[in-house]
């Protein structure tokens, strides 16, 4: 008897009907807020709040700004402005950079045609020399032999003297 007793005592939870309450309370409210939000009701009230809100925040805004400005200098840091326009710079150097490189690219592929075609048309130049060479070896080795050249006496070297003046007979 003392087991059926501690069991009941253990299953039995007091808050389990308020836990059920709570559920089913948010499970309504939930559905009913969802309903609520979604009408156009809703937006323009919540539109007209907020343009309240940002319409009285406007001069505390300004005056936080300045205040704001006023201490990045004091500090020797950069305002928002500041770093805007840095962002700008930096944006259109980045353009201008993506722009040569691909200037750069294009100089590139030219250049490896250009070589390309230049070695293509070195080869060609190259069989062609090959094969006239070729030719010209067929042709001699066809031809008959040239008779050897006849050898007569050698002609004198020495250049011949000039007679001057001096060098010259009196008759």
């Amino acid at each position: 008897m003392g087991e059926a007793n501690n069991k009941q005592a253990q299953t039995f939870d007091p808050f389990e009907s308020f836990r059920s309450v709570r559920d089913a309370y948010l499970e309504t409210m939930s559905k009913a807020m969802i309903d609520a939000v979604n009408t156009e009701a809703y937006a323009e009230a919540s539109g007209a709040v907020l343009d309240g809100y940002l319409t009285a925040s406007a001069p505390f805004r300004e005056a936080l700004e300045k205040n704001m400005v006023q201490a990045l200098q004091q500090l020797s840091l950069p305002s928002r402005q500041e770093v805007a326009a840095l962002a700008e710079r930096f944006t259109n150097v980045e353009m201008r950079l993506d722009d040569m490189d691909a200037k750069l690219d294009s100089i590139a592929k030219s250049m490896a045609e250009e070589k390309d075609a230049r070695i293509e048309s070195a080869k060609r130049t190259d069989a062609a020399i090959r094969a006239a060479s070729a030719t010209l070896e067929d042709q001699a080795a066809a031809a008959p032999p040239r008779p050897a050249p006849r050898r007569g006496p050698k002609a004198s070297t020495a250049k011949p003297r000039r007679q001057g003046s001096a060098g010259r007979k009196q008759s």
